[in-house]
C-alpha cells in the first residue's frame, strides 16, 4: 500500500479543475515541484501536465490530477495544497510541515526533508492512497 505524499482542499481540487478545463484538449492536470530561489532559498513550482513523468507521484481528487515531482517528496511530504483568494491576491498554498521559515513577502520558504521516523512513528502524518 502506497502513500498520499500530499492531500488537496476542495478548493485546490475545484482550481485544479478549473486550469484543465481552460488551457485546452492536451492538459491533464499539474505538477507540484520545489525549486531553487528567492530570498529564504526555496519556492513551490507549479505546472501545467499535458504528458505526465512515469516518476511522479500522482494525486488524485474528485476528478483533479496533480503530479509531484520526485525530487519535491521528501519536502512536501505531509503537505495541505489549497486555493485561496484574497482581496490581494489569489493562488494556491501549501500548509507543509517541513517548512522552517518564510520570506517577509511569502513568495519563498525555507524546507527541510520529512523525518520518516517521526512520520512512521505518528502513523498519521500522511493519508493512504486511495
Amino acid at each position: 500500500m502506497g502513500f498520499a505524499v500530499m492531500s488537496l482542499t476542495d478548493a485546490a481540487a475545484s482550481r485544479v479543475r478549473s486550469i484543465v478545463e481552460n488551457a485546452g484538449a492536451d492538459a491533464l492536470g499539474i505538477r507540484v515541484g520545489i525549486k531553487k530561489g528567492g530570498c529564504a532559498g526555496m519556492e513551490y513550482a507549479v505546472d501545467l501536465v499535458t504528458e505526465p513523468n512515469a516518476k511522479d507521484d500522482l494525486i488524485e481528487r474528485d476528478g483533479a490530477k496533480v503530479w509531484v515531482a520526485p525530487e519535491a517528496v521528501l519536502y512536501l511530504l505531509g503537505t495541505q495544497m489549497d486555493f485561496e483568494v484574497t482581496t490581494l491576491r489569489s493562488g494556491f498554498t501549501f500548509n507543509n510541515p517541513n517548512q522552517t521559515s518564510a520570506c517577509g513577502c511569502g513568495e519563498s520558504v525555507e524546507l527541510k526533508p520529512a523525518d520518516l521516523a517521526a512520520l512512521a512513528a505518528r502513523g498519521d502524518a500522511v493519508v493512504p492512497a486511495s
